[in-house]
């Protein structure tokens, strides 16, 4: 409900109430626990106390999270979530609404009551209803409401179990209050610093081996069979409807275009443009001694420094219309390049100036220019066309699969054979008719289907939508040695030249521990030097495979590891603490960090409490059968 509430309307409203919401789904009550409800009523999911949550409700918070759920898994659709794994998200958020149900039902016990006046107050409040005046406008309010499908009454009686929610939490969460010793220990131990000298040792830059004889490479062939294997190809038949299929059948008339061109005229139409300083002075003497000073050769930082009392001003692109002074205007664009001119009498003062570039006028015709305005009313317009014609795909896709796709709605068709990396058997990437992130997504889809699917239209990223079918699956197989016999030399030599950086690398560091770091040993290799990070303020400089050891590490210790590229050697030569109330803004927000994590817990500990007063019990017949209305059961079709 709260968090529901939250994303519908204004992001910022509860983050901490919504993190202890999310919370509860894991410190929460075993469901196994409160399974004593086995009651009759099928719409029924759940009693706290007096109050009931219903199949509904467990339904529209399921429908409505599952978006940001599945986004967060990197998936595009709910159905790629395994069924075990989409049972156990609906759990958590059905303990979610218990918590909110707990709170609810404690602060009837309590007999917290949220007047009319304050729901008025927090309605008239929120940005998300105010009109163009900036101030709370019905029309906007019903618009909203219309847009979410929720009536006036459901949308008020949220915004009062909201506040009263608040009632509740606030005041425990503001009782914690950290100590300023726990401050000061917490930001030390953030701010002690390392100092660390560092070397890379890259795998490529040790010496090719030669060729090995046959019986080398047999034996390393047999050795590491998972590298020589081709990979499982599908082929799969693809249909995307995007911005960017759907741009070029958007079509404009000429006479539109026109006017566009016309109101737009400034723009086709530049006329000539100057990049000129200028500086104004009160007086014709400063501005006399101003212009001696920069014809002397002063660089503008120089002359505006000399300016005191006065106005420089750097105007790249000026125009006439933009130069407020009539007079300046025409003496700036009459005056020749580099020179400097004035003093000028004007009327805000005395000005000096020069003209640094000239940009001739710029006039673009008609024929060219509307093919600008084009592209441009194209890329604004895509957006709201592929949601129109997104239904009568699905419609076609519903009714004769992907065989019978309309010409005319701009959706782009494609059918080929590629692996889970997306590149064709050549070795090539596979022709999609899609980039980014949404050709991921379509990848992802023919790996996880069925040869012979029932194709779906589904949502993809950037306001896109695509169907998938699989028409047949080629398994991954082993490749002889004599089909992979190029690769089989491309993976010795790297694996050969890897075990000699590794050889060189545990030299190095041998030598680092007995000689008292890196900065002591010659190898080759060049040594960074002085390169510190705290745990607050890390470097980006330091491979992340070090972080794990480096900050546990006392000065004088070295340490060896290795990335997909380089082995590294790093020695820490310094150890230190700054003093964390050196800067109390940083140190304040520690303290305020604190008290938010310690409020928090307090609150968390203040719900757990409550649901060990009045325990939850779950009718797992109505759940189940919600779940399966929405195939979180795993009976959903792919």
């Amino acid at each position: 409900m709260i968090s529901y509430l939250r994303r519908v309307f204004v992001e910022s409203w509860l983050g901490r109430v919504a993190a202890i919401a999310i919370f509860l789904a894991f410190i929460g009550w075993g469901v196994g626990d409160v399974m004593g409800y086995m009651g009759t009523e099928t719409d029924i999911v759940a009693k706290v106390g007096q109050r009931r949550i219903s199949s509904s409700d467990l339904a529209q918070a399921l429908q409505s999270e599952m978006p940001a759920i599945t986004k967060q898994m990197g998936v595009s659709d709910a159905s790629q979530i395994p069924s075990t794994m989409r049972r156990q998200v609906a759990y958590q958020i059905l303990q979610r609404l218990i918590g909110q149900a707990e709170l609810m039902e404690a602060a009837r016990r309590l007999n917290v009551n949220v007047p009319d006046s304050a729901v008025r107050d927090e309605v008239f409040s929120l940005p998300y209803f105010k009109g163009a005046n900036g101030q709370f406008d019905r029309n906007v309010f019903n618009a909203r409401l219309r847009e979410r499908d929720m009536n006036e009454q459901r949308f008020l009686n949220l915004i009062r179990d909201d506040l009263t929610t608040r009632t509740l939490l606030q005041p425990v969460a503001q009782g914690a209050s950290p100590s300023t010793t726990m401050a000061t220990r917490l930001s030390a131990f953030g701010l002690q610093t390392r100092v660390v000298d560092l070397l890379r040792i890259p795998f490529a830059d040790q010496q090719t081996p030669a060729t090995p004889d046959d019986a080398t490479l047999h034996r390393f062939y047999a050795n590491h069979p998972w590298l020589f294997r081709s990979p499982e190809f599908r082929h799969a038949r693809v249909v995307v409807l995007s911005p960017t299929t759907v741009a070029d059948t958007i079509m404009v008339d000429d006479k539109d275009l026109k006017r566009v061109y016309d109101e737009e005229s400034s723009r086709y139409h530049v006329p000539e443009t100057r990049d000129v300083q200028v500086v104004t002075m009160a007086t014709e003497a400063e501005a006399r001694a101003v212009a001696d000073k920069w014809a002397k050769g002063a660089d503008w930082d120089a002359v505006q420094s000399a300016s005191k009392g006065g106005a420089p001003v750097d105007m790249p692109g000026a125009r006439p219309s933009t130069i407020p002074s009539e007079i300046l205007s025409k003496a700036i664009f009459a005056a020749p390049l580099t020179q400097i001119q004035g003093p000028l009498k004007t009327e805000g003062g005395w000005v000096v100036f020069r003209v640094n570039k000239i940009i001739p006028p710029k006039d673009t015709p008609f024929d060219v220019a509307k093919l600008d305005i084009l592209e441009q009313y194209r890329k604004a317009k895509a957006p709201s066309v592929v949601s129109e014609r997104s239904r009568r795909l699905q419609d076609a896709i519903a009714g004769s699969g992907l065989d019978s796709i309309p010409t005319d709605i701009g959706a782009a068709a494609a059918a080929g054979t590629l692996d889970a990396q997306g590149y064709t058997q050549d070795k090539e990437p596979a022709p999609l008719p899609a980039s980014g992130k949404l050709r991921e997504a379509i990848i992802q889809k023919i790996f996880s289907l069925q040869k012979g699917n029932q194709p779906n239209l589904l949502e993809g990223p950037d306001n896109s939508w695509y169907a998938v079918q699989v028409d047949a699956i080629t398994p991954e197989s082993p490749r002889s040695f004599e089909q992979a016999h190029a690769d089989v030399l491309t993976a010795w030599q790297t694996e050969a030249r890897k075990h000699a950086a590794n050889e060189h690398a545990t030299q190095l560091y041998t030598a680092a521990r007995e000689k008292g770091g890196v900065a002591n040993v010659s190898g080759g290799a060049p040594v960074s030097k002085g390169l510190s990070f705290s745990r607050s303020v890390p470097n980006a400089s330091i491979p992340t495979e070090l972080m794990s050891y480096l900050p546990q590490m006392k000065a004088g210790q070295s340490i060896m590891s290795e990335d997909g590229n380089s082995f590294f050697v790093a020695t820490v030569t310094k150890v230190f603490t700054p003093d964390p109330q050196a800067d109390p803004v940083a140190f304040q927000r520690v303290k305020d960090a604190l008290s938010q994590s310690a409020g928090d817990d307090l609150v968390a500990s203040y719900v757990d409490a409550l649901a060990k007063r009045t325990p939850p019990t779950i009718n797992e017949r109505a759940v189940t059968a919600t779940l399966s209305s929405l195939g979180f059961d795993g009976n959903t079709a792919q």
